[in-house]
Parts: C-alpha cells; structure tokens; sequence
C-alpha cells in the first residue's frame, strides 16, 4: 500500500495514465492524491473526472483555480469561457451534473495526521498557522458544498482584497481565503499578494516573496505538498515543502510523489518530446 499525490494533470488524461502505470498502481490498495487542476487546457478533462470520481479507493483531493473555474461555467448561466478553455466535453456530458455535484464536495486544504501531510493547491497564506489554515478551508468548503454555493461562483473572480484581514466579512472573505488558497504565488511581508507573475524565481517582483519564504509567516511544522506553480519545475528550497506542478501541459512531466519516502516518479507530459 501506497500513497501517491500527483501534480496538476489540467485534463491530461493520457500521460496521467502512463505515471499509474510506472507506479504499478493497485486501485485497491494504493491511494492517489491530487494537487487540484484536474481539468482544463488539455484535451481530455471529460476522462480525467470520470477515472478519479470512479477510483474504488476515494482519493484525497484539493480544488484548484480550473476546477473552480469549471464548477462557474456548470452553473452560472451565461458565464463566458476564456479563450483557452477546454472545457466543452464537460459542459455537454450527460453526467455533468453528477459530475459537478461530486467535485464541488471536494476539498480546499487536506491534513492527513497520520502523515503529517497536508496538500492544497497553491500553497497556504504566511499570515495563518495550519489550525486558522485548517478552519479558512473548512469555512470556503462549506459554502460550495452548500446550498447558496452558486452565489458565491457568481461573485468568485477578482483580485481583491489582495490580503487577508479578520475584519473582512461576506463574500471579500470568501474570496480572499479561495484567492490564497488556489492563486497565490507571492506575498509580500504582510501577505499582500502580487498578481500578474507566474514565472521563476530568478524574475521575482521586488518586494515580494514565494509565498513559502515570505519572512516572519506563521510556523507550520507539517509537511506541505502543493501544485499551481509550473515554473518552479517541481523544485522547492525548504525541506518540507514540496512542489509537484511540473507542466504536464505546458511541455513538462507529470509528477507523483509516494508520501510514505517522498520519492518522486515522473513522465513525459503531453507536449513534451523526451
């Protein structure tokens, strides 16, 4: 038995199909956990949503921008798709409902105890410890497996706020907490986040840090598995955070990391000619 958290697949179905099997996974007895950004630019999220929902042993998953992204056009009429979508497979499937039912139930932030694991998407705010971490996530997961969770994917896009704030209330806070959690990349010292950079490190904007080495963040001694970031190529400085976005899509690998020795195993992603 064996646990294994994979990197963000964004509906690349096939190459996520050559990593099970260079793990010689056993879908009764080995789990599988997912950064989020199961769907979207590849070209077959549609088969990615229907092997892992069908997965016999229920894998652990955290939601991503795409995937919420996805849940906003399933259910917010007259939601514009974004050029580079890829979602359409999804938006005319006779399962979409079931479909979208099941992955808005999923989680934002995963803590394995056991373990001492946790996975979200992009990473976890400087400014909260994993306990606030842990009640943020529960509180956003709350709202979109709820009854009003369309009210919050119409009001979900946006920038602001740019940093977290106990005074915020309603649909800011809601926001603020997704934005962290599923878009962050850098902060600066109070947790401001900076839009608009997804590349390396080397080009970082002045002033801002990655969101793992901001200064003076709140101390987090469990081991953090995250995705979102493809430009950081899998590569993390601190021994216990460990980045697995290695750009399946973008030319890259797909990455797994067995949780129990945190070795690595990767493939070819789709564009890639290795």
């Amino acid at each position: 038995m064996a646990d294994y958290a994979i990197g963000d697949i964004q509906g690349c179905f096939e190459p996520l199909q050559r990593l099970l099997d260079k793990l010689h996974f056993d879908e009764k007895v080995d789990r599988l956990w997912f950064v989020g950004d199961l769907v979207n630019r590849g070209p077959q999220s549609l088969e990615v949503l229907r092997f892992i929902k069908n997965l016999p042993l229920k894998p652990r998953i955290v939601l991503g921008n795409h995937d919420l992204h996805l849940l906003a056009l399933l259910y917010i009429t007259g939601r514009p798709t974004f050029e580079d979508d890829t979602l359409h497979a999804i938006l005319k499937a006779n399962d979409k409902e079931e479909l979208g039912d099941w992955l808005r139930k999923q989680s934002i932030l995963y803590h394995d105890q056991s373990l001492n694991m946790v996975i979200c998407h992009a990473g976890i705010s400087p400014m909260w410890d994993l306990d606030q971490a842990t009640m943020l996530a529960r509180e956003l997961e709350d709202v979109l497996s709820g009854d009003h969770f369309e009210d919050f994917l119409r009001q979900m896009y946006g920038n602001e706020p740019d940093h977290w704030s106990e005074d915020l209330c309603k649909m800011d806070r809601l926001r603020v907490i997704c934005n962290y959690f599923t878009r962050m990349r850098f902060c600066d010292e109070r947790g401001h986040l900076k839009w608009g950079y997804k590349g390396p490190l080397a080009g970082s904007p002045s002033g801002f840090y990655p969101w793992y080495m901001v200064p003076h963040q709140k101390k987090i001694t469990a081991d953090i598995v995250f995705g979102h970031w493809a430009a950081l190529e899998g590569k993390c400085p601190l021994p216990n955070r460990y980045a697995i976005d290695t750009g399946c899509f973008w030319g890259g690998e797909l990455t797994a990391l067995r949780l129990q020795d945190k070795q690595r195993f990767r493939v070819p992603g789709l564009r890639s000619s290795r």
